[in-house]
């Protein structure tokens, strides 16, 4: 990686559990075309791994996300990428928001722009004390893309997200847990923030990881369609036979008897 930093980077910390890290510090890890493309290219890879369990999305430095880098707006296949899609935010964010395993958004500073939304894609979003986000969309005269307003209003409510759209607000980490943007917000219990953050992102990968696959990812993907409006109750009944027969069940159920840790095979 260069001074300037370079696309996102994928690791595995744990069995079962990856990270992606936004990796552009010295530019608040403002996401250019390159960007977009590695993310999709990550969740192409993390979306066939059937032993995964978990995906923490995070960045490097003092800001989790500064959006999409504006000089590329309206940039092509000039700017070197080998892409012209103008949609290619919108897409990268729904591939996020489709991967089949749950993920956590580890907002480890603030959050602007399109990033708001990247955030909003991901199952659980934990904060850093001191983070904020501003939604400036109105302010730069844009107006925001279909699959994004749908994200904020199933998941955050009408309200709010006219609030952060349309007054362009820069919002408290503390308004944003009573506004549901975040699920937990860390407290600054030390001298190194980054502590608590670690800590509540791991509490809740551990739960996670303690769920059985095949419920995780059924529900996961209902859940999301219940709220889209995009309910089939037929491929609802199918993940939901699924799980009746599988071993996980089996396992689940012979484990709770027996008042021990199941050890779910994702089958």
């Amino acid at each position: 990686m260069t001074p300037e930093g370079g696309p996102p980077e994928l690791s595995f910390p744990a069995p079962g559990w990856a990270t992606i890290t936004l990796a552009r510090p010295r530019h608040l890890n403002r996401l250019h075309r390159e960007d977009l493309l590695a993310l999709q290219a990550h969740f192409a890879r993390l979306a066939g791994d059937a032993t995964l369990r978990v995906v923490v999305l995070t960045g490097r430095g003092r800001m989790f996300c500064a959006g999409f880098n504006i000089d590329e707006l309206g940039e092509g296949p000039s700017a070197g990428t080998g892409t012209s899609d103008p949609h290619l935010f919108e897409r990268t964010v729904d591939a996020l928001e489709a991967l089949p395993v749950p993920t956590i958004a580890r907002l480890n500073g603030s959050v602007f722009g399109g990033a708001t939304d990247l955030a909003l894609a991901c199952d659980f979003r934990v904060g850093a004390a001191g983070m904020e986000l501003r939604m400036p969309a109105a302010r730069l005269g844009l107006h925001y893309y279909p699959s994004g307003l749908v994200r904020y209003v199933s998941r955050l409510g009408l309200p709010a997200a006219k609030r952060l759209f349309l007054l362009a607000e820069t919002v408290s980490a503390e308004e944003l847990l009573n506004l549901g943007y975040l699920d937990v917000l860390a407290a600054a219990v030390s001298s190194d923030p980054t502590d608590a953050l670690d800590a509540e992102v791991e509490r809740l990968a551990a739960s996670l990881l303690a769920g059985a696959p095949l419920a995780l990812r059924g529900m996961k993907l209902s859940l999301d369609e219940v709220a889209r409006g995009e309910l089939d109750p037929a491929r609802v009944r199918e993940r939901e036979t699924r799980c009746a027969t599988s071993d996980d069940l089996r396992e689940g159920l012979a484990a709770f008897a027996a008042r021990r840790t199941p050890k779910f095979s994702g089958r």
